[in-house]
């Protein structure tokens, strides 16, 4: 049987913690930044995590499940 493959759109776009939660960039944060306040832009840096009604489908494309 030939190996199954990790989906490469999301290996790119998600991270595994230590602790097996799954991460992802913040979105709104690549243009029309001058409107947005300071405070919004910088909780934009850092992770999110997965929601829970998301995260059978992620792990399901990085084939943790």
């Amino acid at each position: 049987m030939p190996k199954v493959k990790t989906n490469s759109s999301a290996k790119k776009r998600f991270k595994v913690t230590g602790t097996g939660k799954i991460m992802h960039q913040k979105a709104f944060k690549r243009h029309i930044l001058t409107k947005k306040s300071k405070k919004r832009k910088r909780n934009m840096r850092k992770d999110g995590e997965v929601a829970a009604s998301h995260l059978h489908f992620v792990k399901r494309l990085l084939r943790l499940k």
